[in-house]
């Protein structure tokens, strides 16, 4: 079927909407912290970077501390999440000499935040996977799938369609077109469609997934995501659009809202078999930061502190893993190459 020019598929309005050079979200804005859009983690605690800088220097000693890693932060936002850990990292001095600190970011606005936090430090910045040096690579992937646009499908009268936007001038509105679900199973790999309504992917994601996979398959490494998500076999539409902190509407201030959804993160499992690496376990942001101790360090840090900054810290704490806030909203997965054994934390 041949569109016409005023159809668009979803992902590429979300990529436009997020991504465009001049007017995208991500590309000339700060999202982040209360006077944005959204906040995340790392800016609510640092207690939550310091656990992944638990994890990261135990996952290092489980392969017996190799002398050249890489840690590559995958969309870092305002860069608090790299500053924490580095900053906890000085307190291993073997890991720190061992390590190279890498940043994937796309948007120019973002990276200028993260030059200015990040400028006592020696971090490096790359456009493509192509640019990591040899050695151990561990990526961390914390909200930055979701911020991936998505294209959706939806099983109408036994046939598959593909959610599209029609761009009229006045008014923009969604329209379903019917689509060849079997051509982009060929292209993706598999039969996404099995036993499914509504089929929700990100295609950038899958190439993200690809180029990680090559580099955590020559060498050992690891991929850990923290991210909104479910674990249903059954996909689900999730899109959703924020703006300051509150739901809207995907066709309201385009390039001043965030567009995001939730993982799959039972789809990823099956991604993560395709590409013949190991998912060492899925859990809830809860259960992650709970098993590395988080509740523990929180009672050490606020041990002879005033009421008012032990209650600071202890409020900070139950939004990240209070099962009506973000401790059972995340979840975190972690996958390696077939060989590592690996499960601290889930």
């Amino acid at each position: 079927m041949i569109l016409k020019k005023n159809f668009l598929a979803l992902d590429k309005f979300i990529n436009k909407a997020l991504y465009n050079p001049k007017n995208g979200f991500y590309m000339k804005n700060n999202p982040f912290g209360h006077k944005g859009d959204f906040i995340t983690s790392p800016n609510i605690s640092v207690l939550f970077s310091e656990m992944l800088s638990i994890w990261t220097i135990s996952f290092w000693q489980n392969l017996k501390c190799p002398k050249k890693i890489n840690l590559i932060e995958l969309g870092p936002g305002n860069g608090q999440m790299i500053y924490d850990m580095i900053n906890s990292f000085k307190n291993f001095p073997k890991f720190y000499q061992s390590c190279r600190f890498i940043i994937l970011e796309k948007s120019p606005q973002l990276k200028k935040i993260q030059k200015k936090k990040l400028k006592k430090f020696d971090v490096k910045w790359i456009k493509n996977f192509n640019e990591i040096q040899e050695g151990t690579n561990i990526f961390i992937a914390n909200e930055f799938f979701d911020a991936l646009p998505i294209k959706q499908f939806f099983k109408i009268n036994n046939k598959w369609n593909e959610r599209f936007i029609k761009l009229e001038k006045k008014n923009k509105s969604f329209i379903n077109i019917f689509s060849d679900i079997k051509k982009i199973e060929k292209k993706i790999g598999f039969k996404i469609s099995n036993n499914q309504k509504v089929i929700e992917y990100s295609p950038a994601a899958l190439k993200y997934l690809k180029n990680i996979s090559k580099k955590i398959n020559n060498n050992k490494g690891a991929l850990l995501i923290i991210d909104y998500g479910y674990l249903e076999d059954a996909m689900k539409d999730t899109l959703m659009v924020i703006r300051k902190h509150k739901v809207s509407d995907i066709f309201k201030d385009i390039g001043s809202s965030d567009i995001t959804y939730n993982l799959n993160f039972k789809l990823l499992k099956k991604i993560t078999n395709i590409l013949k690496l190991k998912c060492q376990g899925i859990t809830t942001q809860r259960n992650f930061l709970t098993n590395l101790g988080i509740q523990q360090r929180a009672e050490i840090i606020s041990r002879n502190l005033p009421f008012t900054k032990k209650a600071d810290i202890y409020y900070r704490l139950k939004r990240l893993i209070d099962k009506n806030q973000m401790g059972d909203l995340f979840k975190v997965m972690l996958i390696t190459n077939k060989k590592i054994n690996f499960k601290l934390g889930f």
